[in-house]
């Protein structure tokens, strides 16, 4: 099938490959501009862009994909269907009424469920025990479109949001290789999302990561778990930010108010709400390097009943 493929993150990369790997010709892949990375700021391929020269097919990087220019080059390639995963712009109209099978993409929940820009990342941080994917025909609303196929996985208990990405991303791309074969055969009735039973999944701000050490240890572990890898979970100790990386619910109980260190010799235990105790794994004062817990203890001689929080 003549397909043109849309799409940017290291998510979309797997499906891009299956889809090529499935016989399909990918006829264009419409992908974001280079930006600045690193610490010297200069302009880097996005990972869409990378798979699809390794693998020969044309590029195209285009500021506005909403331009007259553009929709006259897609319209002009004659694709039967297009994919989208992760692309970063909003379709117009002008572009999802050019293929005949429409327009097929892949979202990482079980829609309705997270609709919106992270849907991975808020499933962990909210403690869901289960996600998956689904493909959808793109309508103009926001992940309002068709269901296709849908497929669920469990999420482990310790499970990141980073981890879970790469599992859904294999499992997308398998599953949109089905969809489009299925659509081709004409066997897939698409099937009206029921807006009632819709969640949402915002795209993540810094202020998200903020801990309230007023919540249970379970929810500020899952936020660890969750906001990665941006932008992940932070507090200040003794007026310095401080980003942790990695944490675990304690079996110890505290009474102490929200974000009183508990212990502070070999493990670093802090007092969160309902008196539970999250234990801090993984570490990062700003401006320095990532170090164990056991490292931060020894170099900056914490003390029991300092205070983590208040203005960064």
């Amino acid at each position: 099938m003549r397909l043109v493929f849309m799409g940017t993150p290291a998510f979309a990369v797997p499906a891009l490959e299956a889809c090529a790997a499935a016989g399909h010709d990918v006829a264009a892949v419409v992908t974001q501009p280079d930006r600045p990375r690193g610490r010297d700021r200069q302009p880097a391929f996005p990972p869409v862009k990378e798979a699809a020269l390794r693998l020969g097919l044309a590029v195209h990087q285009p500021e506005r994909v909403r331009r007259p220019e553009v929709v006259e080059l897609l319209a002009s390639i004659g694709a039967r269907a297009m994919v989208v995963v992760g692309y970063g712009q909003i379709i117009p109209q002008s572009i999802i009424d050019l293929a005949p099978l429409g327009i097929v993409n892949i979202h990482a929940s079980l829609l309705p469920r997270y609709r919106g820009a992270a849907p991975i990342q808020w499933a962990v941080a909210r403690g869901e025990t289960g996600t998956g994917v689904t493909t959808m025909k793109i309508d103009a609303g926001l992940d309002t479109g068709d269901i296709l196929l849908v497929r669920e996985v469990e999420i482990g208990i310790e499970e990141t949001a980073i981890e879970l990405a790469g599992r859904l991303a294999v499992l997308g791309a398998a599953l949109v290789v089905e969809t489009l074969a299925g659509l081709d055969a004409g066997v897939i009735v698409p099937r009206k999302q029921d807006s009632s039973l819709a969640s949402h999944a915002p795209i993540l701000k810094k202020e998200d990561g903020r801990i309230d050490w007023s919540r249970p240890a379970r929810e500020i572990h899952n936020r660890a778990r969750g906001f990665q890898p941006w932008p992940g979970v932070h507090t200040t100790f003794r007026g310095q930010a401080l980003n942790i990386w990695k944490t675990r619910v304690a079996p110890e109980s505290a009474s102490a108010a929200g974000g009183t260190i508990v212990a502070a010799r070999k493990r670093l235990l802090v007092a969160c709400g309902g008196g539970t105790c999250l234990e801090l794994l993984e570490l990062q004062i700003e401006g320095r390097k990532r170090i164990f817990a056991a490292d931060f203890l020894n170099g900056q001689r914490v003390n029991e009943n300092e205070i983590l929080g208040g203005m960064s």
